[in-house]
């Protein structure tokens, strides 16, 4: 039986490396060989605290769900790939027969099997068999490690398309973390005339502009409300109560707020009375849907600069070491990646 390195939670901020079975393959799926996995924020928190809400991880584990590579087989019935096609796998295979699956509303499934969701084991390893409809073709300016990071990308777009993003608003992203920036580049491909990006970290808002905010606002040198007001889009990936306080102080009357950051806590607070007086659209966004060939194509055409996103990268061996580094570092490192 062949065998591939896996790397495996053991428990709390450890993880050893492992000789497992290479997966078998299933007539709908491809076995895609994987060369580049994105660390997400998700599997620093698994990582460090063994659970997210209610999602509580088991060792042994494997975590890792951002991820590209290069077909090596395909199954029978599979048609529209082949081997040697560069892909970016969509990490969350649906039942496909409830209701939300039904209406196009897949990423809503109850019964939803994500990568690195606890009890499913992720992908930090060197092959996955995975739905050949949930794996898309990379056009041949893509690279891989670009690959990778379409699954951030394609939440950051989720988030714009649910706002109504478009030409001539003015924007505010809360947060200059991955979420944040790729919420700003979405914004940006979609051809908002003006998209501001508030954090209190100097190297993620210098990060902010380079990928092409328009402005950066750090929140512990200036009164955000007193700087900008008559906003017509916000997008909060922060989770801070103050960030969705400051949204609502900010915004013009009619506008959208979109919630796409976890909280700390279950329970915030907020103005509501200033809320209703403007008569505000609250909306929140959970992972996507259909959006990963239009994120491809971004990137494709030269929309969204997307790899510049990725400043830290490391080799496979290193990761028990790197995910120990992210930690350390957090305000330092924007978006890591592992080269496997």
């Amino acid at each position: 039986m062949k065998t591939m390195k896996t790397a495996v939670m053991t428990g709390i901020r450890k993880m050893k490396f492992e000789n497992r079975p290479i997966p078998i393959l299933g007539s709908d799926e491809v076995l895609v060989k994987l060369e580049y996995v994105g660390i997400c924020g998700s599997d620093i928190h698994y990582y460090e605290s063994g659970k997210i809400g209610d999602f509580i991880v088991e060792p042994p584990f494997v975590l890792g769900h951002e991820c590209a590579g290069t077909i090596v087989e395909v199954g029978q019935n599979v048609k529209h790939l082949a081997k040697g096609d560069r892909v970016a796998l969509e990490p969350g295979k649906t039942c496909k027969i409830c209701k939300y699956c039904r209406e196009g509303d897949y990423h809503l499934c109850p019964d939803v099997i994500f990568f690195a969701t606890p009890p499913v084991d992720g992908v930090f390893q060197e092959y996955v068999a995975h739905e050949a409809a949930l794996c898309f073709k990379l056009p041949d300016n893509v690279s891989t490690l670009e690959g990778a990071l379409i699954e951030p990308l394609a939440i950051g777009f989720h988030a714009a398309n649910y706002g109504g993003a478009e030409l001539g608003q003015t924007a505010v992203v809360f947060g200059a973390g991955c979420i944040g920036l790729v919420s700003m580049l979405a914004l940006k491909a979609k051809a908002v005339t003006k998209v501001i990006v508030v954090d209190s970290l100097k190297k993620r808002l210098d990060k902010a502009l380079e990928l092409g905010a328009d402005e950066v606002i750090n929140f512990t040198e200036a009164d955000v409300a007193a700087h900008i007001n008559d906003i017509d889009l916000c997008i909060e990936t922060s989770g801070a109560q103050s960030a969705t306080a400051t949204a609502i102080d900010i915004c013009a009357k009619g506008a959208t707020i979109v919630m796409v950051g976890y909280s700390s806590s279950d329970n915030i607070s907020i103005p509501m009375n200033a809320a209703i007086n403007k008569e505000l659209t609250f909306k929140s966004i959970f992972r996507y849907r259909h959006i990963y060939p239009m994120a491809i194509e971004a990137v494709a055409s030269g929309k969204v600069k997307l790899k510049a996103l990725a400043d830290y990268i490391c080799d496979f061996d290193e990761l028990p070491k790197a995910m120990e580094h992210v930690i350390e570092k957090k305000a330092d490192i924007v978006k890591a990646v592992v080269r496997i």
